[in-house]
């Protein structure tokens, strides 16, 4: 870079000694200065092509700069999109198979409840297959899901298994991301019938904070005197938790406690 300014700065001021030269040829005076500042007028062509390549490299370079970050955050955008396709593909399977199970169960001695369930199942899955992992939904297509969900274990567990949803009406349209809701119930489930023979309540609650944060709390009974850890029950509340944080970039959106022998999960989606 700097012999070609060097090279730049000669040729520059040759040229223009010359010129002025032969346009003041009849000026002894004035060519007296131009021989005088020659050195002067070679320092600035220097400094001037000098200043010129640096502004010229600085453009390249930061050119280069938004492009790299521009391709670090595509390919980032594609790994998190990917972890969380393969986040809701985990949780699929497990349900799907306990479902099928629970219709070849039935099949035999109710076929009636056999033919509802499969019927529930596959409106189930028409909506699960239409969302993907990015797509915010409203509350109330979220609880629709959920409710189809439950009618589901409900044909699985009887009268055993009693739900509630407590919806704050002003809250409906809040949006959230697509199916953050069932996986979190289906623990709750796990959690409440697996230890227990009697009825099991699991109580959904949504409201709208002043912070311009949804909120959903989940609770279902817990005795840890009685509870063992089934196969898998952590999964799905792990998985909402990283969905959340590749979502919004916040490790805080999901809470548990046990409380009054109940399991609660809480959930804040930003808006």
């Amino acid at each position: 870079m700097r012999i070609w300014a060097l090279l730049m700065a000669i040729g520059n001021t040759a040229v223009i000694v010359k010129g002025l030269e032969f346009l003041y040829s009849q000026d002894l005076a004035y060519q007296e200065f131009i021989s005088k500042s020659v050195l002067l007028r070679f320092i600035y062509q220097v400094l001037m092509m000098m200043i010129i390549t640096v502004i010229q490299w600085m453009a390249n370079f930061l050119t280069e700069q938004k492009s790299l970050a521009e391709h670090q955050h595509e390919n980032e955008r594609i790994v998190k999109e990917a972890e969380l396709y393969n986040l809701r593909q985990q949780l699929q399977p497990h349900f799907l198979f306990n479902s099928l199970n629970s219709i070849s169960a039935l099949a035999g001695s109710k076929p009636d409840q056999a033919r509802r369930m499969i019927e529930q199942l596959s409106e189930f899955l028409r909506h699960t297959l239409r969302k993907d992992d990015k797509q915010l939904i409203s509350l109330k297509e979220e609880l629709y899901q959920l409710d189809l969900y439950l009618q589901i274990e409900k044909v699985r567990f009887g009268n055993r298994l009693k739900s509630t949803v407590v919806l704050d009406a002003s809250c409906a349209n809040k949006v959230m991301p697509a199916l953050i809701l069932q996986p979190l119930v289906e623990n709750a489930i796990k959690f409440g019938l697996y230890d227990t023979l009697g009825e099991v309540e699991i109580v959904v609650e949504a409201k709208c904070a002043a912070n311009q944060y949804l909120q959903i709390q989940i609770s279902n009974p817990f005795d840890s005197l009685t509870h063992r850890q089934t196969a898998g029950t952590g999964f799905g509340l792990d998985s909402i938790k990283r969905r959340l944080y590749l979502l919004y970039a916040n490790n805080d959106l999901v809470q548990t406690e046990i409380k009054d022998q109940q399991f609660i999960v809480r959930l804040t989606i930003p808006q």
